[in-house]
């Protein structure tokens, strides 16, 4: 996957001095530290000095590591139903069981830092927000957040003021932890650089409409994590110039990531985190590239204004493609699959992520009408491989290759 990237390593090393930091500040009470949603208000805690820490990044080394599973019952045995998301229940399983993905990766860290403050967005669903409240019961800190529209197919101004209203609602209490008083001019510098990563994400993503691809969607879960993590610095760009140089020498050395690359597809739905090795594997041998993906373009925000911070925000945040109504999700996917030069589409149905999970009330069969692009559905989960079949994912892949080269054919 990355590692034929040479600039992976830039990304590694990013993700190592990040989790360093800290883990140093929360030994030493050195940094206040919150925690955060994915797509949260990640710009406003680092203009008030906060060092972010995002939960769902330490879910997903838990599900790639494959041990999801064993920590998992923990949580449904406090209450936690099965059915949930299983970031969740993997993430408060591991925390008590005592166990953190970070100690194999990192050695010295023995578990995610302890927050100060916990701040969510219900953008992606409201299990953040009851994960969140789990936490911040557990290191007795105060938890508070933004409630977004969601099933919006037109983002008006009438979806703005009282999201902004709620993101102005939280400078008093952060300021309360952090000690300070928002500098404005530090939020629309922060911004700013948010707005650079977001715009290098996008070249890098991008980069796969080449034919060959450069890259495929298990490279880019991979080299993601600055742009989910470290927005709004600048050690974060640098690793995306550094990817983006080495992807147009690839680019101009016609060389793709799968060899003698045949078919192109299109993925719509969460990683299979515990099978992405095997999955690229796989579609390496049937000379098959996931060029593009949903889930990867969750990181490309478009709206910031620094002259309009709170309203800008508020944009960004009822813009993402999860809040989004079923014809506004049909629309994007297949100008997507078209710019990407899709041959078909993969469906993922994560068991537990249904917010996630685009294949539920019939889409992909609109889009194969409407586009001629036929799709498969594949059943399992981001970390739960107990939701997992392998033999039976296979078979799927293997068949739907060979439907498209019978098309091509």
């Amino acid at each position: 996957m990355s590692k034929r990237l040479k600039s992976a390593s830039v990304l590694n090393k990013f993700m190592a001095d990040y989790y360093y930091e800290l883990d140093e500040a929360s030994k030493t009470k050195s940094k206040k530290i919150a925690w955060c949603t994915s797509v949260g208000p990640a710009e406003l805690l680092r203009a008030l000095g906060f060092l972010v820490y995002f939960p769902e990044t330490h879910s997903a080394m838990i599900g790639a590591s494959k041990t999801a599973a064993d920590f998992i019952p923990n949580a449904n045995a406090i209450g936690f139903s099965p059915d949930i998301c299983s970031y969740l229940t993997s993430d408060i399983g591991a925390c008590l069981a005592g166990v953190s993905p970070l100690e194999k990766a990192y050695k010295t860290i023995k578990s995610p830092p302890a927050p100060d403050i916990l701040v969510f967005n219900t953008n992606q669903c409201r299990d953040v927000q009851d994960w969140f409240c789990w936490y911040g019961r557990k290191y007795n800190v105060p938890v508070i957040g933004i409630n977004t529209y969601n099933c919006v197919t037109d983002v008006t101004d009438s979806h703005i003021p009282s999201i902004a209203l709620q993101i102005k609602d939280l400078i008093k209490p952060l300021e309360a932890v952090a000690g300070v008083k928002l500098d404005f001019d530090f939020l629309k510098q922060t911004m700013l650089l948010s707005m650079k990563c977001s715009a290098l994400w996008e070249e890098v993503l991008n980069s796969a409409a080449t034919i060959p691809s450069p890259l495929s969607f298990f490279d880019s879960v991979t080299l993601m994590g600055a742009a989910v993590v470290g927005r709004g610095t600048d050690a974060a760009n640098l690793c995306y110039q550094k990817l983006i140089k080495e992807l147009h020498q690839k680019i101009k050395n016609n060389e793709g990531c799968v060899p003698d690359e045949k078919f192109r597809i299109y993925w719509d739905g969460m990683p299979v985190w515990g099978r992405l090795r095997s999955y690229s594997e796989l579609f390496e041998n049937l000379k098959a590239c996931i060029v593009a993906s949903t889930y990867c373009n969750s990181w490309i925000f478009k709206d910031f204004d620094i002259d309009k911070p709170f309203e800008s925000m508020a944009r960004v945040y009822v813009s993402l493609f999860i809040t989004r109504s079923e014809e506004y999700k049909e629309k994007y996917i297949k100008d997507m699959a078209k710019f990407f030069k899709a041959d078909g589409i993969i469906y993922h149905d994560a068991k537990t992520c249904p917010n996630n999970s685009n294949c539920r009330y019939g889409m992909p069969q609109r889009i194969e009408k409407d586009t001629g692009l036929p799709f498969i559905t594949i059943n399992g989960d981001l970390n739960d491989l107990r939701l997992v079949s392998d033999e039976q994912t296979k078979t799927k892949i293997e068949a739907f290759v060979e439907q498209l080269e019978d098309r091509k054919a």
